[in-house]
């Protein structure tokens, strides 16, 4: 993706809004909307936009977990599964 053959002025969005909105849902691909040539914003489908946020939320679980490893906050699997039976047996 070169987001350099996306880039339009804000006045582009307004007079071609709908053909941008097919663009997004059928190209994947974000717009990025400049105001007096300067990048001010971007665009993208929701689907898109929710995929990226559903990877940064497991990044994010990546990463604590990667903490808590490091500090040594770590359990022998038996006894997290232990901890599981116990907390599914009371439910």
């Amino acid at each position: 993706m070169k987001l350099s053959q996306q880039v339009k002025p804000i006045s582009y969005l307004k007079a071609h809004a709908p053909e941008i909105v097919r663009s997004l849902a059928e190209n994947r691909e974000p717009v990025v909307l400049t105001v007096h040539g300067e990048a001010r914003a971007v665009l993208q489908d929701v689907s898109v936009y929710e995929e990226t946020q559903e990877t940064i939320a497991l990044l994010k679980v990546l990463a604590l977990t990667n903490k808590q490893v490091e500090a040594g906050k770590v359990d022998r699997a038996s006894e997290a599964f232990k901890r599981i039976r116990q907390r599914v047996s009371r439910s």
